[in-house]
């Protein structure tokens, strides 16, 4: 399966912001919960932390399977 392009265009993006503008959580407030009910992997590791800095070339997977590719600009 290929990885969605998430395109930005500021220097990083956080791990709660994808996760709301990509539709797999309704609210940013909702991603705190979401990360403690589900795995997700930022780079092949784990990672829980809805501030966690996103960056040009980092791969988030999703607990589906389905992978989101950060791209600058």
């Amino acid at each position: 399966m290929e990885a969605k392009k998430v395109v930005i265009d500021r220097p990083y993006i956080t791990l709660g912001q994808v996760l709301k503008e990509e539709g797999v959580i309704p609210t940013g407030g909702a991603a705190k919960w979401y990360l403690k009910e589900n795995t997700i992997l930022v780079n092949n590791k784990a990672d829980d932390r809805r501030g966690r800095k996103l960056y040009p070339d980092d791969l988030v997977t999703l607990p589906d399977g389905h992978q989101l590719q950060i791209e600058s600009k």
